[in-house]
């Protein structure tokens, strides 16, 4: 994938299969090849985030934040004492590549996580001005698809009130001068959401990838036309 033109990779951890072990090789993979991950870690919780982070992970995506509260947790989880209540282990982790970079608890740890935190419960829609109020947000990430099922419009993205919602964010957002990023979908391709002013956005994940390949291949077979695949 980074060879053929997706430097950065989104490691679903909260959807996909495997586990830290797996998502570990994955990483080295792509970085051996050149490229960069972003993790999506299953949920907030101390311990998660600290084992993600030891295992050297610097780019989180933390699913279904809805309070500032939360976000305080997230915040001190991933940074160590003085800025948060993270465990320290520094000199034995692959984050700090096994003791070799001796600044790393104490500056760069802090300095190099990039963190995200989703937007997708009308609650969070709520309590946005106060969310991205935190020190140590990076950036609020729209789920397009789940933010809609939180007003029982599952797979109804586009209809109006989960397309108000997503308005709704992206000014408060705007108001808080907070990054936004998010998952292609609701009716907006990569074009749209630039236009809006997204920062960060994922394509299409290697599933569809492969399903899209596949029906592409047979519809080509049968002389017919593919079907569409759908997305999260």
């Amino acid at each position: 994938m980074v060879r053929h033109g997706w430097t950065t990779l989104v490691i679903d951890g909260e959807h996909g299969v495997g586990d830290l072990d797996d998502w570990v090789a994955v990483a080295r993979a792509v970085e051996a090849a050149g490229g960069e991950v972003v993790l999506r870690v299953p949920d907030g919780s101390d311990t998660t985030l600290k084992r993600v982070l030891d295992r050297g992970f610097r780019s989180l995506i933390v699913p279904m934040v809805n309070t500032a509260e939360q976000a305080r947790g997230i915040v001190a989880s991933c940074r160590y004492p003085g800025l948060g209540r993270r465990g320290y282990a520094a000199p034995i982790l692959r984050a700090s590549d096994w003791g070799a970079r001796p600044g790393y608890a104490r500056h760069e740890a802090a300095e190099e996580l990039l963190l995200m935190l989703q937007c997708e419960h009308v609650e969070a829609v709520e309590n946005l001005p106060e969310i991205a109020a935190v020190a140590g947000v990076d950036m609020i990430f729209i789920g397009p698809n789940d933010l809609a099922g939180s007003i029982d419009h599952l797979e109804r993205m586009e209809e109006p009130a989960p397309q108000e919602l997503l308005r709704r964010i992206e000014a408060g957002a705007a108001a808080a001068g907070k990054p936004l990023a998010t998952i292609l979908g609701a009716g907006r391709g990569w074009a749209e959401l630039r236009a809006l002013g997204y920062r960060f956005m994922v394509g299409p994940n290697d599933i569809s990838l492969l399903i899209a390949g596949a029906r592409a291949s047979a519809a080509e077979r049968d002389d017919g036309p593919a079907s569409p695949v759908g997305s999260y």
